[in-house]
């Protein structure tokens, strides 16, 4: 009696905080707010962790420094964001839309990205680390500094991304990952069977000690 009193109490609470409309620093963590238009919403520094966003749109909106872990974003629309530093940690976010997004120092580690769009994002010193980051599009997107430690790298599109210094690729597994064209003569943590499973091509370059697998170009997958 006592637990259904308290889960009758915290209810109408929940709801009436879930039903406000955006606003910085909001709360609408464990919220519903799937399949919903909410496009260029201010949302800097809102507690939205475990929030369900799928086949949401949140294109344009602000999501400065906003807590993002554990959220469901399967399919959202994030294109042309704003998200530095924000925490995208443990999200599911397969073939979701991060086109465009600024989230520079943001973190995406541990999180599920299979088949996401990060066309032309700024991804300045961003975390994947232990990301699952299968099949992921960076054309044109801004890498410098960008982690990918432990990351899974499968059949990723590197090629086209921009960045200047060091990418750090430490014990990432790189199956089919696409690096045709970049100049990774300073990649950390790369290493020669990493590199004998990418496909790269007469473009690219690699850390000294590394050589060019035999098998590259790889043939189209």
């Amino acid at each position: 009696m006592a637990l259904a009193a308290v889960v009758a109490a915290a209810s109408p609470a929940k709801a009436a905080y879930c039903s406000g409309t955006p606003e910085k620093g909001l709360d609408w963590s464990e919220c519903s707010k799937k399949n919903l238009m909410l496009p260029s919403s201010e949302l800097e520094s809102a507690n939205l962790s475990g929030t369900d966003f799928s086949l949401t749109d949140l294109s344009g909106s602000n999501l400065v420094s906003a807590n993002l872990e554990k959220a469901n974003l399967v399919r959202a629309w994030l294109a042309g964001a704003k998200a530095d530093k924000a925490n995208f940690a443990r999200v599911e976010a397969y073939r979701s839309s991060f086109a465009n997004i600024a989230a520079t120092g943001a973190s995406f580690a541990g999180a599920e990205l299979q088949r996401a769009d990060f066309s032309g994002a700024d991804l300045t010193g961003a975390n994947f680390e232990k990301a699952e980051v299968g099949r992921v599009l960076f054309k044109g997107a801004v890498l410098t500094g960008a982690r990918f430690s432990l990351a899974n790298l499968s059949r990723a599109n590197l090629s086209g991304a921009i960045f200047e210094g060091p990418l750090v690729f430490d014990q990432a597994f790189m199956f089919l990952t696409h690096i045709e064209g970049l100049d990774l003569s300073a990649a950390k943590g790369l290493e020669q069977s990493q590199i004998e499973l990418a496909c790269g091509d007469a473009k690219t370059k690699l850390p000294a000690g590394l050589t060019t697998p035999s098998a590259w170009p790889c043939k189209l997958d």
